[in-house]
């Protein structure tokens, strides 16, 4: 059945425009109030981010809930996976998180996870899309849900986040600059990192409902760049708006992405025989972290771009780490769903461990040089079906002799082509690239 309103990640949009409204909110609180009473007694956590319409969705939804008969308990602003979290720890039949991650103030979104802190069975979803199309109706005012709100929910997470790490750990002599781009980790990251005793400079952690992600966070990194130097730090961490997105900047001022976070969490799992199985990239994922993996034999797949299909080919596996190049880190041996702080802290554990810092620790991965090239078209015929442009793409793999590659894939939001080639010779790749991008244009004219 395809999906009316549910994406990979949820329920996203502009906030006013169908479906992102109050009046769409309030049948979805209803539909999957009912949809999880049919499991029994329904207790539902909801949590936002800092957006300003967060505060209305927040209402809406509970209106809707305890309308189905659900009780529902509030949290607040807080990441999206302390929600997961919490939602296991309280026995819930689901979470309900309010934010639209990385994006602008004026998007905003909901996603759902099940009361084991997982993404909620597609099953689950179908059922709330059909309840969805049907009349609201009210239980009996006896039947009707009760509202609490749960006043130290900060407090259980930021020691959730720390138990991640060995008892006794300490990071005294450390200093670290967070990012925490004005959204849902403004609270609880720099507290975490206190606690284990490091140095904290903190910026972006003012919200005022309209300044998440603006200019800041994991999707602006040029202000934490700066502010690394400037603080003579070892290193930056930027989070995204709702904490489940994690970047960093080595104390020279790079950026070290989610491939080399991941390869660094991995390797050090590996070294203490901890790592079970491989790791689980996307089609986006470097190839550097590819041969980087191989040559401590290391597994490798790749899944889908999107944490959903991350972690369901980690589950399907049984192994624990995966992640993408923007930071969405999944490490399922501490929690069930992609976690900055958490995955922050593994990789301060693996330097910790080593005696290395950021800039040494990320030079045992060399990423490949890739180009991206856009290539619209006039939305007929599928042009990667055209016959030569697969024989091409097919010549230019065997080209390459298993040290480089190439990926064509439709956009999913707009009528374009990506064309990405990656390889060791820069200048071979982008030659590769222009060779692809060039055919694709002209099948498709």
């Amino acid at each position: 059945m395809t999906r009316k309103y549910f994406g990979t990640d949820g329920i996203r949009g502009r906030v006013g425009e169908y479906p992102i409204t109050p009046d769409f909110m309030l049948r979805l609180g209803w539909a999957a109030g009912m949809a999880f009473r049919k499991m029994g007694a329904c207790k539902v956590l909801v949590g936002k981010d800092t957006r300003i319409s967060g505060y209305m969705f927040e209402s809406a939804l509970e209106a809707g809930l305890t309308s189905a008969g659900a009780d529902v308990m509030l949290l607040g602003p807080m990441p999206t996976p302390a929600i997961a979290y919490l939602s296991r720890t309280f026995q819930a039949e689901a979470g309900i998180v309010i934010s639209a991650s990385h994006n602008p103030h004026d998007d905003n979104g909901i996603k759902f996870f099940s009361g084991k802190g997982t993404k909620l069975p597609d099953e689950l979803e179908l059922m709330i899309e059909e309840l969805l199309d049907t009349p609201m109706t009210v239980v009996e005012s006896s039947k009707i849900g009760k509202v609490s709100r749960i006043n130290d929910a900060s407090g259980r997470y930021i020691e959730f986040c720390k138990s991640s790490v060995p008892t006794g750990t300490n990071f005294s002599g450390l200093k670290i600059v967070l990012d925490c781009a004005h959204g849902a980790t403004y609270k609880v990251a720099p507290s975490v990192f206190r606690e284990l005793g490091a140095e904290v400079v903190v910026m972006s952690a003012q919200p005022n409902g309209l300044n998440i992600n603006e200019n800041c966070g994991s999707t602006h990194m040029g202000q934490l760049q700066a502010a690394v130097l400037a603080e003579h730090a070892d290193m930056g961490i930027a989070f995204d708006g709702d904490g489940d997105r994690v970047l960093m900047v080595d104390h020279t001022g790079a950026i070290v992405d989610g491939d080399e976070l991941l390869f660094i969490i991995a390797r050090d799992l590996h070294e203490h025989g901890k790592l079970q199985g491989g790791v689980v990239g996307t089609l986006m994922s470097n190839l550097g972290l590819e041969l980087a993996l191989k040559d401590l034999a290391i597994p490798f797949v790749r899944a889908n771009v999107g944490d959903r299909y991350v972690m369901a080919d980690l589950i399907e596996r049984n192994w624990l780490v995966g992640g993408e190049n923007s930071g969405h880190i999944v490490c399922f041996h501490h929690t069930t769903t992609g976690d900055a702080i958490i995955a922050a802290l593994q990789v301060l554990m693996a330097l910790k461990t080593r005696s290395e810092g950021l800039a040494q620790a990320r030079q045992a991965l060399r990423k490949c040089p890739q180009v991206l090239i856009n290539v619209r078209f006039g939305g007929g015929a599928n042009p990667l079906e055209h016959a030569s442009v697969k024989e091409a793409s097919e010549r230019v793999t065997k080209a390459m002799e298993g040290r480089g590659r190439v990926l064509l894939r439709k956009s999913g939001t707009e009528p374009l082509v990506r064309v990405m080639v990656e390889g060791e010779d820069e200048k071979q790749v982008r030659a590769y690239a222009e060779e692809l991008a060039k055919l694709v244009s002209e099948v498709s004219a």
